[in-house]
């Protein structure tokens, strides 16, 4: 990279940076994406904030190319954000599992929670490739704080548990979060300490999805809401993910387990799905009269880019949805 290059990065950090100023809190506790390369000019480059600490996620190939581009962020960042205590580098294209997950270039101790809508989410930045917690769904967390008051939830899929926390928050009778990964789940517990919310273990269920819903509906549970957020992709002996062709199969999975007027709430985070499509799906789902699309929640501008700062498009047209992670609400109906 040229010195011009780094110049042209800092004008556009700075750019897009104004318009996230008024988002960031005075206590510096809250969780936001400040620089989204992919739809704001620059694709090798995502930052995003938790608390106090700075992730850079470096998605050039090699690593290497961007290293100017990076010091670059981290010295702009330390100058426009001087109450920083950390900064790490994820180098997603990196053959190494520690450099993909991240490590320190800046302080000593990244942040462990942060605090969204009055909730407490426990993070652990270099558990895993991401950082352990989701930006794009923040307004279905406040979404689920505001309307699962007294409801009974499943949580496929639950990762570190933020959708079910939120809904906890919310007053839910019950929230259960199934994952294969009991690390993740871990993750999640710590949050419910946060927030002083009982923990039952049976509640937390480290299992494949498949096994899950299986041993769900041979016991005839329902619940009164279903979150179904997978992987784009994955494939295990008990069944296989595939959200660009076959995302109406985990749909059909799910249903029978949905109380009468229940919620089922349907994430897909396939980028290379246009909107249309998933849409087309979802009415295709409808069409028996026992399914309906009541609502589609936005990804934050955070997240998409502001009107003055996106620069490029997408792989595949989100709309009607805002963003890649097209997330919907649906109503259930049983026949019996």
């Amino acid at each position: 990279m040229t010195t011009n290059s780094s110049e042209n990065i800092s004008v556009l950090l700075n750019n897009t940076l104004q318009p996230r100023l008024p988002m960031l809190d005075a206590d510096h506790r809250g969780a936001l994406r400040l620089f989204n390369g992919f739809l704001e000019g620059w694709p090798n480059l995502v930052v995003d904030l938790y608390g106090s600490t700075l992730v850079l996620h470096n998605y050039a190939d090699p690593p290497a190319a961007a290293a100017n581009i990076n010091d670059t962020a981290r010295a702009f960042f330390l100058e426009n954000l001087p109450w920083l205590k950390a900064i790490l580098i994820k180098n997603h294209r990196s053959p190494d599992k520690i450099q993909r997950r991240g490590h320190l270039i800046f302080g000593e101790n990244p942040d462990k929670e942060i605090l969204e809508h009055e909730v407490r989410y426990a993070i652990d930045l270099a558990m895993n490739q991401d950082a352990s917690f989701y930006l794009d769904t923040r307004n279905l967390r406040r979404w689920l704080r505001d309307k699962m008051k007294g409801k009974t939830i499943l949580n496929t899929f639950a990762y570190t548990g933020s959708l079910g926390v939120a809904a906890m928050a919310g007053g839910a009778q019950r929230v259960v979060q199934t994952d294969i990964n009991q690390k993740f789940l871990n993750l999640a517990k710590t949050s419910y300490r946060l927030n002083g919310f009982l923990i039952d273990k049976s509640n937390f269920m480290t299992t494949d999805f498949f096994q899950a819903i299986g041993r769900f509906k041979a016991a005839n549970a329902q619940f009164d809401c279903v979150i179904l957020d997978p992987p784009f992709f994955s494939s295990t002996s008990a069944g296989k993910v595939d959200l660009v062709h076959e995302s109406h199969r985990l749909i059909n999975k799910v249903r029978p387990l949905i109380a009468h007027d229940g919620l089922l709430i349907s994430i897909n985070n396939a980028l290379f799905l246009k909107g249309t499509e998933h849409l087309d799906t979802l009415n295709a789902l409808c069409t028996d009269g026992y399914l309906h699309i009541e609502e589609i929640i936005p990804v934050p501008e955070d997240i998409t880019g502001f009107p003055s700062t996106q620069n490029g498009a997408p792989p595949a047209d989100p709309a009607p949805f805002n963003h890649s992670t097209k997330i919907t609400i649906l109503r259930v109906r049983r026949k019996s």
